[in-house]
């Protein structure tokens, strides 16, 4: 006989952990003992051998792709003929980009600033100078990109490199104004150095500054240009070893660049002017401008501009040549964004840009700098966003680009990973999607078109849903290297517009964000689609392919926590648990009462956070809301943010909750079933027999100070971040307000944990250790704070009793306390009374414990595999065809792999933050336990079927990934 277990097989991604043997003692970080949670009885016992094949060897960690903008990007390269792309970051990383498909990343190990970047031309290689004046030599030309060799400046900053087309030496500008001379191929220094004391003339007794620029004559390539940052300009010859010429100008430079026949070239100056200089005069430029400087009246020169930080000057054979610079606005309008000028001849045009200027590089039709350049595109890397000009039409579009660069285009704040999704939802996205995709792109090819790519074995569709502080929602097709946005949705589309001087009593509740996507659940075989938002309201969408004109339906729910007196009992507040009479369909308040508005100084109450429009509205294909269900304001409090969300398409429920207590809503009938508080949940079941006390006095003051946070706490751009410090916790008192803001904060700290802060930031902690994060079940902490917040919810067809003898409808509900708690549902016994006959929902008296937070649920049959939720099969609910066929519900209760008979028994997976446990059900045996973790604790898990076999995959805030399996003994 197997007993069933647990063992860890992978584990530390980010620290060596040793990995638990079944009897194994406690590990660091993730690592955590492994003993049996109690003695299997009869009842409990698996009749069937659980087959086991996972094993190690298929947990390898590779990475593959690196999804979205660079972070912080410092440098930008491009290969004329290869026609790649190259960026550079502050954190010593560089991106390689291509045609779509083509992206590579590579890092530096010392992780030191990339200064400059530069392409061996069609050679494939490149050339990458570091903040820590190093200079490294990539090799392009293998599947990993590796540097081959790597030179290190001891006495020198490195501020400029060049290196000149089909040329084996690289030149190197320094800080203190010297050039020095590698060869590219040994990669080692030549020897031959251009001092700047004999750069620049004996008489000058004044250092010239680091060279800011470096470049070979078009004509000559035996001649360099070198540039000082104090506006000196001296013209090299590299075979006599002295200077041609030297230029010098009273503003300091911060670029040049040559005309193709090398007989002129155009600097940019810190005062906003462009000079162009001929090599036969230098003694001074024989053309200055300052492009946005005012015309003075008395013909003065131009009032001085914001400094030019770079210029490019392109020549066409058939028209005026191309000048592009960035920077050069007039100091008299400093809130205008950063801007590229293009000037052609006497047209000038400012591209005005969202985010700060980095670098650009004007992409030509030649890579021979002796020949007319043709430019026909300008590649702009911006702070968080890359653009591509179109130069060869007038009006100057940008590219749309193919990259997936725009994923924060709005925060993301919640994210979602589906594999092996219906084979035509990708394409059913694809063509909605793109019915909505901005107009005025230019109709050419993406330019950036080198490298090859194929779509390798893997085959099965993938899709990833990402939510956004703006409201909107994108699905991501994620099967191949890079991402392809599918389709995009808005759900603040459903609500009303807040003018300004209104909404006082509900805009306010959210500081920033009203809209903000926090939770997202998504039924890829019905295509039912649930968003739960910051400003505590849930949105059901349903799919269809038609457009429609209709009105929002709509639902106001009130959740409490306060468990009243029985004395002092509210008379007009509905039961729990209503009367199958009560239960008609109706789009009303559970409350019973009327909506009052309050006015300004009155308590708040039976208000929501936003308004649904009441109109009619246009939908076009795609989702369209279904049913809008919004919190209320209740005696003065606001509603919590929603911790948990559940949606079920055969069942037609969705379910929900926060740290108040729960809500399930038949969203097919559009009613409430169920709005009750957490302890309610438990009846006589609570194993903690909490006290009832009186309701606290309604306090204006709180809920006007933190009634509910903004989602600037949740991501790092804005000037609210996660930082939470074990002293500003402790230094918190016990006092109603510093409760109440304690619970807003968030419990971790950093970008990369901020879907799992939205999931456990409200959930019950034991104060006294929250550096530690346990969430202690003591009895001293639920007194302290009777909140006990829903933090995980699942429907499943399981054992709800003990005494059960076949599975029924359920709803699994887990707290922050680590109770589970399971309701039982019952539906209409036929799907013909589905529409009118009510569900009711009721307490099992089933009541489990784990210890810390729960996170999941996963159900497996009596041979070990795991059993998905019913579902319905998607049906257009506007199809043209009303015909029988079309509107009777086809409804899936088991998954294919799971379809045999179930047997008399099942297992319940649950996961919480600090454990996982296998019980047997009906009997309710736990067969066993594992302690994942004691020293932190769980952000994410699921149990995901590998190899025909299944394992649970967790995600630690120490950055550990780790996945547990069943192991025969």
């Amino acid at each position: 006989m197997k007993k069933f277990n647990f063992r860890k097989v992978l584990d530390g991604l980010t620290a060596a952990s040793p990995v638990g043997s079944s009897g194994g003692g406690s590990g660091s970080g993730a690592g955590g003992s492994v003993h049996p949670g109690g003695t299997a009885g009869a009842a409990g016992t698996p009749r069937e051998e659980i087959q086991e094949t996972l094993t190690s060897d298929y947990f390898q960690i590779c990475k593959t792709v690196r999804h979205g903008f660079p972070y912080l990007p410092t440098a930008l390269a491009f290969d004329p003929v290869q026609k790649i792309l190259a960026i550079g970051t502050r954190t010593g990383a560089i991106r390689i980009l291509g045609r779509p498909g083509v992206d590579c990343y590579c890092q530096h190990e010392s992780g030191a600033a990339v200064l400059q970047l530069q392409f061996l031309i069609n050679e494939g290689a490149l050339v990458s100078a570091c903040a820590d004046d190093a200079l490294h030599l990539w090799n392009l030309r293998q599947k990993r990109p590796a540097i081959l060799h790597s030179l290190k400046f001891n006495r020198e900053r490195i501020t400029y490199c060049h290196l000149p087309f089909q040329s084996k030496w690289l030149y190197v500008g320094t800080e203190r104004g010297n050039t020095h001379i590698v060869n590219i191929e040994s990669f080692i220094l030549s020897g031959y150095v251009i001092m700047w004391n004999k750069a620049i003339e004996l008489s000058t007794k004044t250092h010239p500054g680091p060279v800011v620029h470096l470049s070979d004559s078009p004509r000559d390539e035996g001649k360099l240009l070198i540039g000082y940052e104090n506006g000196t300009i001296v013209f090299w010859d590299l075979r006599s070893k002295r200077a041609d010429l030297r230029a010098y100008y009273d503003e300091a430079i911060h670029s040049v660049a040559w005309h193709h026949e090398g007989k002129q070239f155009m600097c940019s100056h810190s005062d906003g002017s462009l000079t162009l200089w001929n090599l036969k005069s230098p003694n001074r430029p024989f053309q200055t401008t300052i492009p946005h400087g005012k015309v003075q009246r008395d013909g003065k020169k131009p009032e001085s501009c914001k400094p030019i930080l770079k210029v490019e000057y392109k020549t066409c054979k058939n028209s005026e040549p191309f000048v592009v610079f960035s920077g050069g606005l007039s100091y008299d309008k400093p809130c205008r964004r950063p801007s590229l000028t293009i000037m052609h001849g006497k047209a000038i045009t400012v591209l005005e840009m969202d985010h700060p200027i980095v670098d650009f590089l004007t992409l030509c039709e030649t890579p021979y700098p002796n020949e007319f350049q043709e430019p026909y595109a300008v590649v702009v890397l911006l702070e968080k966003d890359l653009i591509v000009v179109d130069l060869t039409q007038t009006n100057f579009p940008i590219f749309e680009n193919p990259y997936p660069i725009d994923i924060h285009e709005s925060p993301v704040t919640c994210t979602e990973y589906f594999a092996d999704c219906p084979p035509d939802l990708i394409p059913v996205l694809y063509s909605v999607g793109a019915k909505h995709k901005k107009q005025g792109y230019s109709n050419k090819e993406w330019p950036i078109s080198g490298g090859a790519w194929n779509l390798g074995a893997q085959t099965y569709p993938e899709i990833i849903i990402t939510g956004h502080a703006d409201g909107s929602v994108k699905f991501w097709d994620a099967s191949a290297i890079t991402l392809q946005m599918l389709y995009k949705l808005k759900t603040s589309k459903v609500f009303e517009k807040q003018k300004v001087g209104e909404g006082k009593a509900t805009a306010e509740i959210v500081e920033e964000d009203p809209f903000a996507v926090q939770m997202m659940y998504w039924c890829p075989e019905s295509r039912i689609f649930c968003v739960a938002g910051v400003s505590a309201y849930v949105i059901v969408y349903r799919f269809s392919k038609h457009e429609v004109n209709t009105e929002i339906a709509s639902l106001e729910v009130r959740l409490q926590c306060e468990v009243e007196d029985i004395i002092t009992p509210e008379p007009e507040t509905n039961p729990p648990f209503p009367d199958a009479s009560s239960q008609l369909p109706s789009i009303k308040s559970l409350s019973g009462s009327t909506n009052t508005v309050a006015c300004e100084g009155t308590m708040k109450d039976s208000i929501p956070c936003l308004s649904v429009k009441a109109r009619p509205v246009r939908m076009p294909p795609g989702y369209q809301a279904d049913l809008v269900i919004q919190l209320v304001w209740v005696d003065g409090e606001p509603p919590q943010q929603i911790t948990s969300l559940a949606v079920n398409s055969a069942y037609g429920l969705v379910a929900f909750g926060n740290c108040n207590g729960l809500a399930v809503v038949d969203f097919m009938q559009k009613t409430v079933l169920l709005s009750m508080g957490t302890l309610d949940l438990y009846g006589s079941s609570d194993p903690y027999q909490r006290q009832p006390r009186s309701p606290r006095k309604s306090r204006q003051f709180a809920a006007d100070n933190f009634c509910m946070r903004g989602l600037s706490n949740f991501y790092p751009d804005l000037t609210k971040r996660i930082r939470t410090s074990y002293q500003s916790l402790t230094e918190l008192s016990d006092s109603p307000v510093s409760l109440e803001l304690e619970r807003c904060k968030s419990p971790t700290s950093g970008k990369a944990l901020i879907y799992a802060c939205l999931l456990v930031s409200i959930c019950a902690e034991n104060r006294e250790n929250s550096f530690s994060r346990s969430r202690s079940s003591s009895v001293s902490s639920i007194d302290r704070d009777s909140k006990e917040a829903i933090t995980a919810l699942y429907f499943m067809e399981s054992f709800a009793r003990k005494n059960d003898s076949a599975v029924s409808s359920c709803l699994w509900v887990g707290t922050g306390l680590g109770m589970v708690i399971i309701l039982s549902l019952n539906l209409p016994a036929s799907d013909d009374l589905r529409q009118s006959e009510p569900v009711m929902v009721s307490p099992s008296g089933t009541v489990l414990t784990l210890k810390g937070a729960v996170l999941t649920f996963a159900c497996l049959d009596c041979m070990g595999t795991l059993t998905h939720q019913p579902y319905e099969v998607w049906r257009d609910p506007h199809s043209a065809d009303d015909g029988d066929k079309t509107r009777k519900r086809k409804l899936v209760m088991h998954s294919p792999s799971s379809s045999q008979d179930m047997g008399d028994h099942q297992f319940a997976v649950i996961c919480s933050e600090k454990q996982a446990k296998v019980f047997s059900l009906p009997s309710q045996t736990c067969l066993y336990v594992h302690n994942i973790t004691e020293t932190s604790f769980l952000l994410r898990a699921d149990v995901v079927t590998l190899c025909n076999s299944v394992c649970l995959a967790c995600f630690c805030a120490n950055g550990h990934i780790m996945t547990l399996r069943y192991l025969s003994n």
